[in-house]
């Protein structure tokens, strides 16, 4: 595209600059050769004067000597014969005696070549009645005079016009190729799987959209793996709900060979989860805000996922205490998501917590958000920062570290957050504040106000 643009300006230029380069050299070549023989008439007009008053030879040689031409030899006066005196010719004639008669018969200013350039045959009446004519020589340089330099200037800028379009024509080309080949290079490295390619959106209009609809594709399609790997995740990590179920309830069955292998086929499942877990989890997905209109009742959700752990702690003697689900209370966040929260809290306190170890859920509806409080009087947990962050640094106590972030990730998608701390019950506290105001869309103002309500709030609680 480039070379071609430099073609198509290259050959517009040469056609333009020859359309109006020839004809201007032909106009300057006339203006020069007018120039020369208007300068001539004019000498030849100043001797006319003098004929018409006098014809007298001395008389006539001084003003023949007085002009240009004539000081230079190129001014002729040609007096015709009258009675009692012979013709007069007074400097050096150049033009033929044919030329002569002609214009002393036809009165007319005549132009006619001779050795070395141009005689101009002025005729001019004299006293006697008679036609004299003044002849002034005109060299061929003078007619000439200037015109190499003239079209040599013409030339030369011709010559910038021919380089300065291609030129032009050139970086035009480079703006509009460098953008095209940045896309191609960008759409050839995403194809390779680089998925961090991106194109810089500048360059023409049509490019530069280009580039904005390739940019925006690019981000559609990490954010399209990342969902994917999320959904990995998080679907890997519900099967360990009925997996711990699974393992707990393998402890109970006592020894024998058959016991053994559905201990052993239980771990080996596990483990495989884990493998499925860790893997989706390499790249850290992005967790969506929930749309307009979603949402769910954590107080039935709640609920609906005590009665199914009830049963097994039931079966491990753990007093369970629910509070704050006698009402419904509208949250932004999906069923499924709150479902795989709620999972990964209670798994947690199952597989960490010894046997008979007590724990309580506690809902409180605010104004401005909703906290779900999960507690056990388990040994707690010694170091809360670096619990929340296994989600992305990953743990070595055999845990995949995804259920904290899970909850993060679904507490954060409501502008709330996590908070991990000591429990009434002497254990471990989770604290999931769930906001509301994502529903209202506040402004900026509205959302200060509503952290001061948060920590009142938090001070109740």
């Amino acid at each position: 595209m480039r070379w071609a643009l430099v073609k198509v300006a290259l050959a517009v230029t040469v056609m333009v600059v020859v359309a109006f380069a020839v004809p201007l050299g032909l106009v300057i070549k006339e203006m020069a050769r007018d120039r020369a023989f208007t300068n001539a008439e004019r000498q030849a007009a100043a001797i006319g004067t003098s004929l018409s008053i006098t014809t007298d030879r001395a008389q006539l040689d001084r003003a023949v000597a007085s002009t240009q031409a004539g000081a230079a030899g190129r001014l002729a006066v040609h007096i015709p014969a009258s009675p009692g005196a012979g013709p007069t010719e007074i400097g050096t004639g150049r033009a033929a005696t044919k030329d002569l008669a002609t214009v002393q018969r036809v009165p007319r200013a005549s132009l006619t070549e001779v050795p070395g350039g141009f005689a101009l045959l002025q005729p001019t009446a004299i006293s006697t009645g008679q036609i004299a004519i003044v002849e002034v020589f005109v060299p061929e340089g003078e007619v000439t005079n200037g015109l190499a330099t003239a079209w040599l200037i013409l030339a030369g800028v011709g010559a910038g016009l021919v380089v300065g379009s291609v030129a032009v024509a050139d970086r035009l080309g480079v703006r509009m190729v460098r953008p095209a080949q940045r896309l191609a290079h960008a759409a050839h490295e995403l194809g390779e799987g680089k998925l961090g390619a991106r194109v810089p959106e500048d360059g023409p209009t049509e490019l530069k959209s280009a580039a904005i609809a390739f940019n925006s594709m690019a981000d559609q399609v990490v954010q399209l793996l990342a969902n994917e790997r999320e959904l990995a995740a998080d679907l890997s990590h519900r099967l360990r709900t009925p997996l711990t179920v699974l393992r707990l309830n393998t402890a109970s069955l006592g020894d024998g060979p058959a016991a053994e292998q559905t201990r052993a086929a239980v771990a080996q499942l596990e483990r495989e989860v884990d493998t499925i877990i860790r893997t989706a989890r390499e790249a850290k997905p992005q967790t969506q805000p929930a749309g307009p209109g979603a949402g769910c009742d954590a107080s039935e959700v709640v609920r609906e996922r005590m009665e199914f752990w009830s049963a097994l702690a039931e079966d491990e003697g753990r007093t369970v205490r629910l509070a704050g689900v006698d009402r419904p209370v509208r949250i932004p966040v999906a069923r499924p998501e709150l479902v795989a929260a709620l999972d990964a809290l209670l798994g947690n306190v199952f597989r960490h917590t010894p046997e008979g170890t007590a724990f309580s859920v506690d809902v409180h509806n605010g104004d401005d958000a909703v906290i779900v409080l999960v507690s056990d009087a388990g040994p707690g947990i010694a170091d809360p920062e670096a619990a929340m962050a296994r989600g992305n640094s990953g743990a070595r106590d055999g845990s995949t570290g995804l259920g904290l972030d899970i909850v993060r990730r679904v507490a954060e998608s409501t502008g709330g957050d996590v908070r991990i701390g000591r429990s009434v019950l002497g254990g471990t506290e989770v604290r999931v504040w769930i906001g509301l105001d994502g529903w209202r869309g506040p402004s900026e103002g509205r959302r200060r106000g509503h952290r001061v309500k948060r920590r009142r709030l938090r001070a109740q609680h």
